[in-house]
């Protein structure tokens, strides 16, 4: 089979992970992936924050907790109030996905496209990924300009996404869920 192909099928989401820090040209070779996601008008409207400061990475989760233990939707709800549940699932190394503010593209396609190319990426390189949207909730606010410069997000940019990475600790791959039926049709 295509390696591509492979990887596509084979990529879970994972949670846990073992307490050893990704090699560093591991790392540039995932966020290469991210630079080279198609993006419309070749805008490239991405920054890509590695974090592997666990005491910055601790604090994200926490501020996200913070931010989501009065939401409306009953399971982030009970997340956040779960005092053991980490956001980031104590995961070695964190990249935190910004965009530019102005709204000449499609934050959410450019963004997406850069994500999915790193997690590929991160699979065919042998490192568990899981791509976090709740850290948006962190990042939003009255502190959220002073929270994007404690972390280095450019002026004029916003948190999107994270992506979590490390070894597994899992015994085994996960098994793929099945597939939804009827979600495609072919017109001649």
């Amino acid at each position: 089979m295509n390696t591509v192909l492979e990887n596509i099928k084979k990529r879970r989401s994972i949670r846990k992970y073992k307490n050893i820090q990704l090699e560093q040209e591991k790392i540039k070779a995932i966020i290469e992936a991210g630079l080279y996601a198609p993006s419309g008008h070749n805008a490239q409207p991405w920054h890509f924050t590695v974090l592997q400061n666990k005491k910055i990475i601790d604090q994200i989760s926490l501020g996200t907790k913070e931010a989501l233990k009065d939401c409306e939707i009953p399971i982030f709800r009970r997340m956040a109030r779960n005092e053991s549940f980490h956001i980031l699932y104590n995961a070695p190394t964190v990249i935190i996905v910004s965009g530019k503010k102005e709204k000449t593209y499609s934050m959410e396609t450019d963004l997406g496209a850069a994500t999915q190319n790193m997690l590929l990426a991160s699979e065919s390189l042998g490192i568990s990924s899981c791509w976090i949207g709740l850290v948006i909730e962190y990042f939003k606010g009255e502190k959220q300009e002073m929270k994007n410069k404690e972390i280095g997000i450019p002026e004029g940019y916003e948190v999107q996404y994270a992506i979590t990475l490390g070894y597994s600790s899992l015994e085994g791959n996960p098994k793929p869920h099945p597939r939804k039926e009827n979600t495609v049709n072919y017109i001649k």
